[in-house]
Protein backbone atom coordinates (compact mmCIF):
# COMPACT_ATOMS: atom_id res chain seq x y z
CA UNK A 1 0.00 0.00 0.00
CA UNK A 2 2.81 2.78 1.03
CA UNK A 3 4.52 1.77 -2.31
CA UNK A 4 1.56 2.83 -4.25
CA UNK A 5 0.18 5.64 -2.76
CA UNK A 6 2.02 8.87 -3.89
CA UNK A 7 2.71 12.13 -3.24
CA UNK A 8 1.17 15.12 -5.19
CA UNK A 9 2.73 15.40 -8.72
CA UNK A 10 1.73 17.26 -11.67
CA UNK A 11 -1.97 17.75 -12.34
CA UNK A 12 -2.46 15.65 -9.16
CA UNK A 13 -2.53 18.37 -6.69
CA UNK A 14 -2.68 15.63 -3.45
CA UNK A 15 -2.02 12.52 -2.64
CA UNK A 16 -3.07 9.92 -4.91
CA UNK A 17 -3.17 5.82 -5.27
CA UNK A 18 -1.83 3.76 -8.25
CA UNK A 19 -2.67 0.22 -8.78
CA UNK A 20 0.68 -1.54 -9.02
CA UNK A 21 3.25 1.45 -10.65
CA UNK A 22 4.16 -0.58 -13.41
CA UNK A 23 2.48 -1.09 -15.93
CA UNK A 24 -0.57 0.75 -14.38
CA UNK A 25 1.12 3.97 -13.41
CA UNK A 26 -1.65 6.16 -13.37
CA UNK A 27 -4.29 6.59 -11.06
CA UNK A 28 -7.80 4.89 -11.48
CA UNK A 29 -11.91 5.34 -10.30
CA UNK A 30 -12.64 2.01 -8.77
CA UNK A 31 -8.50 0.81 -7.43
CA UNK A 32 -8.69 4.20 -5.76
CA UNK A 33 -12.03 3.34 -3.84
CA UNK A 34 -10.94 -0.04 -2.69
CA UNK A 35 -7.54 1.33 -1.43
CA UNK A 36 -8.89 3.89 0.60
CA UNK A 37 -10.81 1.03 2.58
CA UNK A 38 -7.94 0.04 3.64
CA UNK A 39 -6.24 3.40 4.21
CA UNK A 40 -9.02 4.67 6.39
CA UNK A 41 -7.23 2.86 9.10
CA UNK A 42 -4.08 3.98 8.53
CA UNK A 43 -4.79 7.51 7.78
CA UNK A 44 -7.90 8.86 6.96
CA UNK A 45 -6.41 11.79 5.86
CA UNK A 46 -4.26 10.39 3.19
CA UNK A 47 -8.03 8.29 2.56
CA UNK A 48 -9.36 11.55 1.89
CA UNK A 49 -6.84 13.24 -0.24
CA UNK A 50 -6.97 9.95 -3.06
CA UNK A 51 -10.43 10.46 -3.26
CA UNK A 52 -10.75 13.80 -3.66
CA UNK A 53 -7.91 13.41 -6.15
CA UNK A 54 -10.34 11.11 -8.09
CA UNK A 55 -13.93 13.48 -7.51
CA UNK A 56 -11.91 16.53 -8.80
CA UNK A 57 -11.17 14.96 -12.16
CA UNK A 58 -14.88 15.56 -12.88
CA UNK A 59 -15.71 17.20 -16.18
CA UNK A 60 -18.01 19.66 -16.59
CA UNK A 61 -21.27 17.48 -18.02
CA UNK A 62 -20.59 15.17 -14.96
CA UNK A 63 -18.45 12.37 -16.03
CA UNK A 64 -15.55 11.00 -13.89
CA UNK A 65 -13.37 8.93 -16.01
CA UNK A 66 -11.90 5.93 -15.11
CA UNK A 67 -8.53 6.90 -15.57
CA UNK A 68 -6.02 9.93 -15.21
CA UNK A 69 -2.33 10.85 -15.46
CA UNK A 70 0.15 12.94 -13.50
CA UNK A 71 0.07 15.10 -17.15
CA UNK A 72 -3.39 15.54 -16.41
CA UNK A 73 -4.55 13.08 -19.62
CA UNK A 74 -7.96 11.86 -19.01
CA UNK A 75 -9.52 8.41 -20.12
CA UNK A 76 -12.42 8.78 -22.38
CA UNK A 77 -14.76 5.84 -20.38
CA UNK A 78 -15.75 5.84 -16.95
CA UNK A 79 -15.83 2.72 -14.23
CA UNK A 80 -17.87 0.97 -11.79
CA UNK A 81 -19.33 3.96 -9.65
CA UNK A 82 -18.19 3.38 -6.30
CA UNK A 83 -16.77 6.77 -5.18
CA UNK A 84 -19.72 7.26 -2.51
CA UNK A 85 -19.61 4.33 -0.63
CA UNK A 86 -15.54 5.11 -0.67
CA UNK A 87 -16.86 8.67 0.68
CA UNK A 88 -19.18 7.29 3.01
CA UNK A 89 -16.66 4.63 4.91
CA UNK A 90 -14.03 7.67 4.86
CA UNK A 91 -16.80 9.72 7.00
CA UNK A 92 -17.63 6.64 9.61
CA UNK A 93 -13.82 7.05 10.02
CA UNK A 94 -13.19 10.41 10.86
CA UNK A 95 -16.41 12.62 10.70
CA UNK A 96 -16.10 15.44 9.04
CA UNK A 97 -18.86 17.51 7.17
CA UNK A 98 -17.43 19.76 5.39
CA UNK A 99 -16.22 16.75 3.27
CA UNK A 100 -19.79 15.33 2.40
CA UNK A 101 -20.75 18.67 1.78
CA UNK A 102 -18.22 18.91 -0.67
CA UNK A 103 -18.45 15.27 -2.33
CA UNK A 104 -22.17 15.65 -2.73
CA UNK A 105 -22.85 17.56 -5.56
CA UNK A 106 -19.98 15.69 -7.59
CA UNK A 107 -21.31 12.58 -6.66
CA UNK A 108 -25.20 13.85 -7.84
CA UNK A 109 -23.57 15.15 -10.82
CA UNK A 110 -21.57 11.80 -11.55
CA UNK A 111 -24.77 9.38 -10.81
CA UNK A 112 -26.65 11.73 -13.03
CA UNK A 113 -24.34 11.04 -16.28
CA UNK A 114 -24.03 7.37 -15.85
CA UNK A 115 -27.98 8.03 -16.11
CA UNK A 116 -28.26 9.60 -18.70
CA UNK A 117 -25.39 8.77 -21.09
CA UNK A 118 -25.50 4.44 -20.29
CA UNK A 119 -28.95 3.66 -20.92
CA UNK A 120 -29.13 3.56 -24.74
CA UNK A 121 -32.77 1.61 -24.20
CA UNK A 122 -34.02 3.93 -21.88
CA UNK A 123 -35.39 1.17 -19.37
CA UNK A 124 -33.25 2.34 -16.55
CA UNK A 125 -31.01 -0.42 -16.64
CA UNK A 126 -27.70 0.68 -17.56
CA UNK A 127 -25.19 -0.61 -20.46
CA UNK A 128 -21.00 -0.65 -19.92
CA UNK A 129 -19.31 0.70 -23.24
CA UNK A 130 -18.30 -1.64 -25.44
CA UNK A 131 -14.95 -1.59 -26.94
CA UNK A 132 -13.63 -2.78 -30.45
CA UNK A 133 -10.26 -4.59 -28.73
CA UNK A 134 -11.16 -8.17 -28.55
CA UNK A 135 -9.07 -8.00 -25.09
CA UNK A 136 -10.85 -5.34 -23.78
CA UNK A 137 -14.04 -5.21 -25.31
CA UNK A 138 -15.24 -3.56 -21.52
CA UNK A 139 -12.49 -1.45 -19.31
CA UNK A 140 -14.87 0.50 -18.63
CA UNK A 141 -16.78 -2.44 -16.47
CA UNK A 142 -13.22 -2.90 -14.88
CA UNK A 143 -13.65 -6.71 -16.30
CA UNK A 144 -11.78 -5.90 -19.29
CA UNK A 145 -11.96 -9.48 -21.16
CA UNK A 146 -14.86 -11.01 -19.51
CA UNK A 147 -16.72 -13.60 -21.46
CA UNK A 148 -19.50 -12.08 -20.73
CA UNK A 149 -18.75 -8.89 -23.61
CA UNK A 150 -17.21 -11.67 -26.18
CA UNK A 151 -20.36 -10.84 -28.28
CA UNK A 152 -19.37 -7.27 -28.42
CA UNK A 153 -22.99 -6.26 -28.14
CA UNK A 154 -24.06 -3.74 -25.75
CA UNK A 155 -26.13 -5.79 -22.75
CA UNK A 156 -28.22 -4.22 -19.57
CA UNK A 157 -25.18 -5.37 -17.14
CA UNK A 158 -26.25 -6.79 -13.52
CA UNK A 159 -23.09 -5.26 -12.24
CA UNK A 160 -22.99 -1.57 -13.66
CA UNK A 161 -27.24 -1.82 -11.98
CA UNK A 162 -25.89 -2.67 -8.45
CA UNK A 163 -23.10 -0.17 -7.99
CA UNK A 164 -25.84 2.47 -9.70
CA UNK A 165 -27.91 1.04 -6.72
CA UNK A 166 -25.90 1.24 -4.49
CA UNK A 167 -24.15 4.32 -4.66
CA UNK A 168 -27.46 6.04 -4.59
CA UNK A 169 -28.19 4.11 -1.61
CA UNK A 170 -24.29 5.97 -0.18
CA UNK A 171 -25.73 9.20 -1.64
CA UNK A 172 -28.95 9.12 0.22
CA UNK A 173 -27.20 8.45 3.80
CA UNK A 174 -24.88 11.37 2.82
CA UNK A 175 -27.69 13.78 2.36
CA UNK A 176 -29.70 12.98 5.57
CA UNK A 177 -26.17 13.22 7.04
CA UNK A 178 -25.86 16.70 6.05
CA UNK A 179 -29.60 17.12 6.88
CA UNK A 180 -31.20 17.57 3.36
CA UNK A 181 -34.07 15.08 3.95
CA UNK A 182 -35.58 15.63 1.00
CA UNK A 183 -32.86 14.88 -0.68
CA UNK A 184 -32.17 12.03 1.02
CA UNK A 185 -35.20 10.71 0.04
CA UNK A 186 -35.70 10.88 -3.03
CA UNK A 187 -32.32 9.19 -3.59
CA UNK A 188 -33.67 6.49 -1.23
CA UNK A 189 -36.30 5.63 -3.06
CA UNK A 190 -34.07 6.04 -7.04
CA UNK A 191 -32.35 3.37 -4.90
CA UNK A 192 -35.29 0.83 -4.32
CA UNK A 193 -36.41 0.96 -7.98
CA UNK A 194 -33.45 0.58 -9.54
CA UNK A 195 -32.74 -2.46 -6.44
CA UNK A 196 -36.71 -3.91 -7.48
CA UNK A 197 -35.69 -3.75 -11.56
CA UNK A 198 -32.62 -5.61 -11.21
CA UNK A 199 -34.20 -7.98 -8.76
CA UNK A 200 -37.55 -8.51 -11.17
CA UNK A 201 -35.64 -7.79 -14.77
CA UNK A 202 -32.25 -9.08 -14.13
CA UNK A 203 -32.84 -12.62 -12.28
CA UNK A 204 -33.45 -16.09 -14.05
CA UNK A 205 -35.75 -18.05 -11.75
CA UNK A 206 -34.93 -21.10 -14.15
CA UNK A 207 -30.72 -20.78 -13.40
CA UNK A 208 -31.33 -18.89 -9.95
CA UNK A 209 -28.70 -16.36 -10.90
CA UNK A 210 -28.45 -13.15 -12.02
CA UNK A 211 -27.45 -12.46 -15.86
CA UNK A 212 -26.84 -9.34 -18.05
CA UNK A 213 -29.74 -9.04 -20.83
CA UNK A 214 -29.31 -8.09 -24.47
CA UNK A 215 -31.39 -5.61 -26.29
CA UNK A 216 -33.90 -7.74 -27.33
CA UNK A 217 -34.90 -9.08 -23.41
CA UNK A 218 -33.02 -12.22 -23.89
CA UNK A 219 -30.60 -13.40 -20.89
CA UNK A 220 -27.33 -13.35 -21.98
CA UNK A 221 -26.57 -16.55 -19.65
CA UNK A 222 -22.96 -16.27 -19.09
CA UNK A 223 -22.51 -17.54 -15.46
CA UNK A 224 -19.71 -14.58 -14.56
CA UNK A 225 -18.98 -13.66 -11.11
CA UNK A 226 -20.91 -10.19 -11.78
CA UNK A 227 -24.26 -12.56 -11.19
CA UNK A 228 -23.38 -12.62 -7.52
CA UNK A 229 -23.71 -8.70 -6.96
CA UNK A 230 -27.02 -7.93 -6.23
CA UNK A 231 -26.05 -9.36 -2.54
CA UNK A 232 -25.45 -5.98 -2.43
CA UNK A 233 -29.00 -4.15 -2.68
CA UNK A 234 -30.85 -4.76 0.86
CA UNK A 235 -33.95 -5.69 -1.33
CA UNK A 236 -32.93 -8.70 -2.66
CA UNK A 237 -35.16 -11.29 -1.76
CA UNK A 238 -34.31 -14.45 0.98
CA UNK A 239 -35.33 -16.56 -1.70
CA UNK A 240 -32.66 -15.54 -4.22
CA UNK A 241 -30.48 -14.90 -1.83
CA UNK A 242 -30.56 -18.69 -1.09
CA UNK A 243 -29.99 -19.69 -4.43
CA UNK A 244 -27.12 -17.60 -4.88
CA UNK A 245 -25.45 -19.18 -1.69
CA UNK A 246 -25.95 -22.86 -3.72
CA UNK A 247 -24.76 -21.46 -6.68
CA UNK A 248 -21.56 -19.83 -5.00
CA UNK A 249 -20.68 -23.01 -2.95
CA UNK A 250 -21.52 -25.54 -5.66
CA UNK A 251 -18.46 -26.99 -7.73
CA UNK A 252 -19.97 -27.49 -10.42
CA UNK A 253 -20.13 -23.63 -11.10
CA UNK A 254 -18.08 -21.50 -8.40
CA UNK A 255 -17.23 -23.73 -5.80
CA UNK A 256 -13.57 -23.83 -6.93
CA UNK A 257 -10.44 -24.81 -4.77
CA UNK A 258 -10.30 -21.06 -4.07
CA UNK A 259 -13.69 -19.36 -5.35
CA UNK A 260 -15.33 -17.02 -6.50
CA UNK A 261 -14.07 -17.79 -10.08
CA UNK A 262 -14.51 -14.75 -12.30
CA UNK A 263 -16.41 -17.07 -14.51
CA UNK A 264 -18.11 -20.25 -13.75
CA UNK A 265 -15.98 -23.37 -14.15
CA UNK A 266 -19.05 -24.69 -16.42
CA UNK A 267 -17.91 -21.93 -18.73
CA UNK A 268 -16.49 -23.68 -21.50
CA UNK A 269 -14.31 -20.47 -21.61
CA UNK A 270 -13.04 -20.42 -18.26
CA UNK A 271 -9.28 -20.07 -18.00
CA UNK A 272 -6.40 -18.42 -16.07
CA UNK A 273 -6.50 -15.38 -18.19
CA UNK A 274 -8.12 -12.19 -16.07
CA UNK A 275 -11.70 -11.94 -15.96
CA UNK A 276 -12.46 -15.36 -17.87
CA UNK A 277 -11.85 -17.93 -14.51
CA UNK A 278 -9.16 -16.18 -11.96
CA UNK A 279 -10.57 -15.17 -8.41
CA UNK A 280 -10.12 -11.49 -7.95
CA UNK A 281 -9.55 -10.26 -4.18
CA UNK A 282 -12.28 -7.40 -4.90
CA UNK A 283 -14.84 -9.42 -6.14
CA UNK A 284 -14.87 -11.66 -3.18
CA UNK A 285 -14.84 -8.59 -1.10
CA UNK A 286 -17.86 -7.39 -2.22
CA UNK A 287 -19.60 -10.43 -2.19
CA UNK A 288 -18.33 -10.99 1.23
CA UNK A 289 -19.77 -7.61 2.23
CA UNK A 290 -23.21 -8.76 0.18
CA UNK A 291 -23.05 -11.79 2.37
CA UNK A 292 -22.95 -10.42 5.66
CA UNK A 293 -25.61 -7.53 4.51
CA UNK A 294 -28.14 -10.85 4.38
CA UNK A 295 -26.89 -12.43 7.99
CA UNK A 296 -24.97 -15.05 5.62
CA UNK A 297 -22.28 -14.93 8.46
CA UNK A 298 -21.21 -18.78 7.95
CA UNK A 299 -20.81 -18.82 4.20
CA UNK A 300 -19.03 -14.68 4.40
CA UNK A 301 -16.73 -16.43 7.29
CA UNK A 302 -15.51 -18.94 4.80
CA UNK A 303 -14.95 -17.24 1.92
CA UNK A 304 -13.34 -14.74 3.85
CA UNK A 305 -10.80 -17.56 4.81
CA UNK A 306 -10.53 -19.15 1.53
CA UNK A 307 -9.57 -15.05 0.16
CA UNK A 308 -6.83 -14.77 3.11
CA UNK A 309 -5.78 -18.35 2.41
CA UNK A 310 -4.91 -17.46 -1.36
CA UNK A 311 -3.38 -14.50 -0.63
CA UNK A 312 -1.07 -15.96 2.22
CA UNK A 313 0.19 -19.05 0.35
CA UNK A 314 1.52 -16.85 -2.76
CA UNK A 315 2.83 -14.19 -0.51
CA UNK A 316 4.90 -17.07 1.69
CA UNK A 317 5.94 -18.64 -2.28
CA UNK A 318 6.87 -14.82 -4.11
CA UNK A 319 6.86 -12.17 -1.26
CA UNK A 320 4.35 -9.95 -3.23
CA UNK A 321 0.54 -9.92 -3.63
CA UNK A 322 -0.85 -10.17 -7.16
CA UNK A 323 -3.35 -8.82 -9.61
CA UNK A 324 -5.69 -12.38 -9.30
CA UNK A 325 -5.26 -16.08 -8.82
CA UNK A 326 -5.76 -19.19 -10.27
CA UNK A 327 -9.52 -20.17 -9.29
CA UNK A 328 -8.50 -23.92 -9.45
CA UNK A 329 -5.10 -23.71 -7.93
CA UNK A 330 -3.74 -25.47 -10.39
CA UNK A 331 -1.11 -22.82 -11.65
CA UNK A 332 0.77 -20.21 -9.76
CA UNK A 333 -0.19 -16.49 -9.74
CA UNK A 334 3.18 -16.24 -12.53
CA UNK A 335 1.91 -18.77 -14.89
CA UNK A 336 -1.45 -17.49 -15.09
CA UNK A 337 -2.30 -15.89 -18.66
CA UNK A 338 -2.77 -12.24 -18.94
CA UNK A 339 -4.92 -11.27 -22.51
CA UNK A 340 -3.18 -14.15 -23.87
CA UNK A 341 -0.66 -16.82 -22.88
CA UNK A 342 1.84 -15.68 -20.19
CA UNK A 343 5.64 -15.14 -21.44
CA UNK A 344 7.46 -18.64 -21.14
CA UNK A 345 9.49 -16.98 -18.34
CA UNK A 346 8.47 -14.61 -15.57
CA UNK A 347 10.28 -11.36 -16.10
CA UNK A 348 9.91 -9.07 -13.05
CA UNK A 349 11.02 -6.33 -15.38
CA UNK A 350 8.45 -6.72 -18.12
CA UNK A 351 5.61 -6.52 -15.43
CA UNK A 352 2.65 -7.12 -17.95
CA UNK A 353 2.36 -10.93 -16.93
CA UNK A 354 0.56 -11.51 -13.92
CA UNK A 355 1.18 -7.83 -11.68
CA UNK A 356 2.61 -7.92 -8.92
CA UNK A 357 2.08 -5.61 -6.07
CA UNK A 358 -1.38 -5.43 -6.57
CA UNK A 359 -2.88 -2.30 -3.70
CA UNK A 360 -5.93 -3.54 -4.00
CA UNK A 361 -5.40 -7.20 -3.06
CA UNK A 362 -3.05 -5.88 -0.49
CA UNK A 363 -5.75 -3.77 0.59
CA UNK A 364 -8.58 -5.66 0.48
CA UNK A 365 -6.65 -8.11 2.21
CA UNK A 366 -5.41 -6.02 5.51
CA UNK A 367 -9.04 -5.70 5.47
CA UNK A 368 -10.63 -8.89 6.10
CA UNK A 369 -7.90 -9.39 8.27
CA UNK A 370 -8.90 -6.48 10.56
CA UNK A 371 -12.54 -7.93 10.27
CA UNK A 372 -11.50 -11.16 10.78
CA UNK A 373 -9.31 -10.81 14.10
CA UNK A 374 -9.79 -6.85 14.67
CA UNK A 375 -6.27 -5.96 14.34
Amino acid sequence: MKVNTLSPEGELKQMWSTPDRVPHKHMWLWDTVFHSLAMNDVSPDISWQCLKTMLDTQKEDGMIVHMITVEGRLSRITQPPVLAWGVWENYRKREAPDKLAYALPILEKYLEWDLNNRDVNGNGLPEWHIEGNVNCRSGESGMDNSSRFDEALTLDAVDFSTFLAQEMGYVALIALELGLHDKAASWSERARELSGRIVSELWDERDGFFYDKHMDGTFSRVKAVSGFLPLLLKELPAAQTERLTVMLRDPEHFGTAYPVPSLAVSEPKWGTDMWRGPTWINLNYLIIKGLRLHGREEEADRLTDQSIELVDKYYRQYGVTFEYYDSKDERPPVACDRKGPVGERYDIRVKVDSIRDYHWTAALTACLLRQKYGI
